[in-house]
């Protein structure tokens, strides 16, 4: 709701009501996660089985955990664009309006906001946690992101108020959205506070549990584990450092470029792969025996049911009398045909 100020003259933004009830288009669905490797497993099977359909927003906490999931994505050959508070401005807003054109269909944000006083002077250890970042940046406000089907909470939000604008994003204009919260043990306290929050008039929470057959899925889990180990602390720290780089080059440099020639401007991508982890191919393809039985038809929509190999038959020739059907590999046919070399001329019998 916008109201405006009269004695300061300013128009004021006044935080948004909480979300409705349990008959509204909005479904708020809670997974309590084991450990950190079921979340990434969860969403691994989620992304990789086609369980989700349409733009998805993806909310973590921090700008590491941003890029280790952008990373880690990448592991399993799925585009997404990062987006927090350490990009310029223009890139972000490049970000929104591609994402909007339907140019991404996933976006790792973060929602964090800068301390409100800054630290005393003196020795610290580690960088500053507001350095580079845009003091006013939040990507939960003031932003219109359009056709969002799921809002993922990968981290669950330290305040209600930023687990409200986060679910805002989706079940808009009167379309069904989805908001799917992700959380562990020691994030409870905060999930605590949402529920209790949240609660409906029957006294219910309005997080309801997702259920998710975690056997169904097991068969992907050593994969997770390969792509995790690859996502090692110094490879995030390249994939920010390349990410900032890269962006202001694009802010700053080509600015004047791109105000001359503005149908150019679609050509600049943010999903791009930044490959400073090592990238294993073998992870962008879910073998069919992976798949679970009730999902194969949606995991792979183009998977045609094979003929079953059957051996050839004793003397079967294609026309022409060329040699016997199949490969001539054992594996793959399971049967091995000796061909009889020609005898030469004077050759003793065998």
């Amino acid at each position: 709701m916008v109201g405006r100020n009269k004695e300061e003259n300013m128009v004021r933004v006044e935080p948004p009501e909480p979300p409705p009830g349990a008959g509204s288009r909005l479904r708020q669905l809670l997974l309590r996660c084991g450990g950190e490797e079921q979340k990434f497993l969860v969403l691994c099977a989620l992304l990789r089985l086609r369980l989700l359909r349409g733009r998805a927003l993806l909310f973590v906490g921090t700008p590491p955990r941003c890029y280790r999931l952008k990373l880690f994505l990448e592991q399993f050959g799925v585009p997404a664009c990062a987006l927090n508070s350490e990009l310029p401005a223009r890139s972000r807003c490049h970000v929104i309006a591609q994402f909007n054109r339907g140019l991404y269909d996933c976006i790792v944000a973060t929602d964090e906001e800068p301390p409100a006083q800054p630290p005393p002077r003196g020795k610290r250890k580690g960088p500053a946690p507001s350095k580079g970042r845009d003091p006013e940046y939040s990507v939960t406000r003031g932003i219109d992101f359009q056709n969002v089907a799921v809002v993922i909470n990968f981290d669950v939000p330290t305040t209600v108020e930023s687990y409200i604008h986060r679910v805002g994003r989706t079940a808009r204009a009167g379309s069904p959205g989805t908001a799917l919260t992700l959380a562990l043990p020691e994030e409870q306290e905060q999930l605590a506070r949402i529920e209790d929050a949240l609660t409906g008039e029957n006294g219910q929470s309005l997080l309801q549990p997702y259920e998710i057959s975690m056997e169904a899925i097991e068969g992907l889990r050593y994969r997770c584990r390969d792509a995790m180990r690859s996502v090692t602390k110094q490879a995030v720290k390249e994939a920010r450092l390349r990410e900032i780089k890269e962006e202001l080059l694009n802010s700053e440099k080509l600015k004047a470029y791109f105000e001359d020639n503005p149908r150019d401007l679609h050509v600049l991508r943010h999903d791009k792969p930044l490959h400073p982890a090592i990238v294993q191919p073998h992870l962008r393809h879910v073998p069919d025996y992976l798949v679970p039985p009730s999902l194969r038809g949606i995991a792979n929509p183009t998977l045609k049911k094979r003929k079953s190999a059957r051996p050839p038959r004793a003397g079967a020739t294609r026309r022409g009398g060329s040699r016997p059907r199949g490969t001539g590999n054992p594996l793959q046919s399971f049967t091995y045909a000796r061909r009889r070399r020609a005898k030469r001329p004077g050759a003793p019998p065998s």
